[in-house]
């Protein structure tokens, strides 16, 4: 990859500036259709902000430590807080008034990527310990809705009115997500898939890199009635005292 993009941008300073500084494929990789031409251009010129970074922003343009870049567009692309950041954002509250952001403070914790111990009938869509991105997205949020439907037809069906993993589930669950992850080199590349691009949070790989087995493993759950649930009736006897 490194010998392609030599090959493309003739100025060997800017060359090396564009070189992946990750094992290739850990980040996304950039669909070439023209990008690392344009630096051939006379009117482009490429700062790496790493080596020459921002200082401050005037009316024409932005000042690096080199100097002054006049501007007549400024397009920020600061990365975005994936795959938990949504429902930390929501920060909803579980059993006791537990906060998510409590529960996750450490790491994100939770049962076949769908479901959070303390938090009954909450349910996640592409959340955390889910393929997420390694999977088709429209495709796998649509299969991840079917089997949480099929979750809410047992608990009417048996007259329960809650469900919630127990916490040796999502413990197990998660050895399964790092174990996969761990036999790649995903883990090993700071990224938003690993969290490196928010201050303070959790930083391992998240995301189920099983494929389609993660749906093998729904499908399993689902023909085992549900095992590593806990299911609260939804109507509790109350003993009355005899006055």
């Amino acid at each position: 990859m490194r010998d392609k993009i030599r090959e493309i941008v003739r100025d060997p300073e800017t060359a090396e500036k564009l070189m992946p500084d990750h094992f290739v494929m850990t980040k996304r990789p950039v669909l070439d259709g023209g990008y690392f031409e344009c630096f051939n251009r006379d009117n482009v010129t490429l700062v790496d902000l790493r080596e020459d970074p921002f200082e401050r922003f005037t009316a024409s343009g932005a000042v690096t430590r080199t100097g002054e870049h006049p501007l007549d567009m400024l397009v920020l692309a600061t990365g975005f807080d994936a795959i938990s950041g949504s429902m930390l954002r929501l920060d909803p509250k579980g059993r006791g008034g537990v906060p998510l952001k409590e529960r996750w403070q450490e790491r994100f914790h939770n049962y076949l990527g769908l479901t959070i111990a303390g938090f009954p009938n909450l349910f996640m869509i592409h959340g955390p310990g889910s393929p997420g991105v390694f999977y088709n997205m429209p495709l796998g949020a649509e299969r991840q809705i079917d089997w949480i439907g099929n979750l809410m037809c047992h608990l009417h069906e048996q007259d329960m009115g809650a469900v919630e993993p127990t916490t040796d589930s999502e413990e197990t669950w998660g050895a399964e997500v790092s174990g996969i992850a761990n036999a790649t080199l995903f883990p090993r590349t700071d990224s938003w898939w690993t969290g490196a691009n928010i201050p303070g949070k959790p930083r391992y790989f998240s995301a189920y890199l099983g494929g389609s087995l993660y749906y093998q493993r729904l499908g399993d759950v689902a023909a085992g009635e549900y095992p590593g649930f806990e299911f609260e009736p939804a109507h509790r006897e109350v003993a009355a005292a005899a006055s």
